[in-house]
């Protein structure tokens, strides 16, 4: 049996991060995924992490991000106000990867965030002074 989800979508709001009586920490936030063929048409999926992935989301992500959420689909069951029975689909989070940059007004920061790339250098102009040149190398020789 497989129950696996991959989601690549922007946030429609800031994570929501509360912490159980236990002490462990819960992230929720929902997914905006466009259609593939119908860009038109948008799914909201709501996605949650736990622990330390939890406290990553909220310390690091913000409403408009784009990010890659990796988990599987879970269907809790339970009763409305009017005792009515209802179904409720999320996505329970085991990876989230960061897909842009971000804004500076978002959270976070090149010390605090590990995933953070240099973005400001991709493109960039590279002059011949920067370029380690290996000379003299024989053919049967690896460079590395």
């Amino acid at each position: 049996m497989l129950n696996r989800v991959i989601l690549i979508g922007r946030l429609t709001r800031d994570p929501e991060l509360r912490y159980l009586q236990n002490g462990t920490a819960v992230a929720s936030f929902t997914l905006a995924v466009d259609r593939k063929y119908n860009k038109e048409e948008t799914d909201f999926i709501d996605i949650v992490a736990w622990r330390q992935l939890a406290e990553h989301c909220a310390n690091y992500l913000s409403k408009g991000r784009l990010v890659a959420v990796e988990g599987r689909l879970q269907i809790r069951s339970y009763e409305d106000k009017e005792g009515q029975k209802r179904k409720s689909a999320q996505v329970v989070a085991d990876d989230v990867r960061f897909l842009d940059k971000g804004t500076s007004s978002a959270k976070t920061t090149a010390s605090a965030n590990p995933l953070n790339d240099d973005w400001e250098a991709l493109g960039r102009e590279v002059s011949r002074d920067e370029i380690d040149i290996v000379e003299n190398q024989r053919d049967d020789e690896i460079p590395f």
